[in-house]
């Protein structure tokens, strides 16, 4: 565990009304020699929107747009859109992200999906296609999709608290098979509620996931599981201790204190860098060598 000695690498920008509060929780993605970071802000007016930003290297900024990139644009998600997740499908990228919108009887969030030409998102050509509600209705969150169809199938991660659930699709609209993958463990670090972070990674040994842990006392860890290459509901590992867990005083003191969650990483130069919001205030990133995360035979 190798905390960027430069975090956060993303904080408000009080000039930019929409990002005034606070940035935190992004999707990551290499593409074209470059990691794209799409982040969660909040500003004056309390709404979720998400920003781009970009860099290089994987930890200094080198672009970073003054306006949003996606809004809410509907009475699903006009409370903000949330904690977006990358996943590429040859010349599409998908982005999965919360829709959360607020009544007098409570908030209402829901996983939503949409997508976008990878041309047009490298021009910064913003062109969304439609943005899907695989479960209208239903409260839902902490969805990604694995980077490559398995047996025919996309496959999302996504969570029913407190689980880490499983779904398929044929068409990305249209979703089943839905069941459990796993739950919290009463007598560990993610003891309250557990759910995905970024798409998994494809190594020989099967999918190296990242996912995040809550305990009773409402600290968000990260830890790491692997799972059958060909059944990826079946876990083969899951860390009994977590990998990345709340330090520093910019992980500890925030709006949400004791938080570290991640929605994506990327692998450089056979490191990880997990990407990860701390205190729902800012973004920051820690790198791994790939071998770390892997369990010890």
């Amino acid at each position: 565990m190798k905390r960027y000695a430069g975090n956060p690498i993303l904080q408000p920008r009080v000039e930019n009304p929409w990002e005034s509060k606070l940035v935190f929780n992004a999707a990551a993605i290499l593409l074209d020699k470059q990691i794209h970071i799409l982040y969660r802000a909040v500003g004056n007016d309390g709404v979720s929107r998400i920003g781009y930003a970009a860099t290089s290297d994987g930890y200094t900024i080198t672009d970073r747009s003054s306006t949003p990139i996606f809004e809410p644009n509907s009475e699903a998600e006009h409370s903000g859109c949330e904690d977006p997740r990358l996943s590429i499908f040859g010349e599409k990228l998908v982005m999965a992200y919360t829709a959360l919108s607020e009544h007098d009887h409570g908030q209402l969030y829901q996983i939503s999906l949409t997508s976008i030409a990878v041309e047009n998102f490298l021009n910064k050509s913003w062109e969304w296609n439609e943005r899907l509600l695989p479960f209208r209705g239903i409260r839902n969150k902490d969805a990604m999709l694995f980077p490559r169809k398995i047996n025919g199938k996309y496959v999302m991660f996504h969570r029913f608290e407190p689980d880490l659930c499983v779904a398929y699709s044929d068409d990305l609209e249209r979703w089943y098979d839905i069941k459990s993958v796993f739950r919290p463990r009463l007598k560990s670090w993610d003891n309250w509620k557990v759910g995905a972070a970024g798409p998994p990674i494809e190594i020989n040994e099967g999918w190296l996931m990242i996912y995040h842990g809550v305990s009773f006392e409402k600290v968000y860890s990260l830890g790491v599981a692997l799972l059958d290459k060909n059944e990826p509901e079946t876990v083969l590992y899951r860390s009994e201790k977590p990998i990345l867990f709340p330090v520093e005083d910019y992980e500890r003191f925030g709006k949400v204190p004791n938080v570290v969650f991640s929605c994506g990483n990327v692998v450089l130069d056979d490191k990880v860098l997990v990407y990860y919001g701390a205190c729902d205030s800012v973004l920051c990133v820690a790198n791994y060598d790939l071998a770390e995360l892997l369990p010890k035979k």
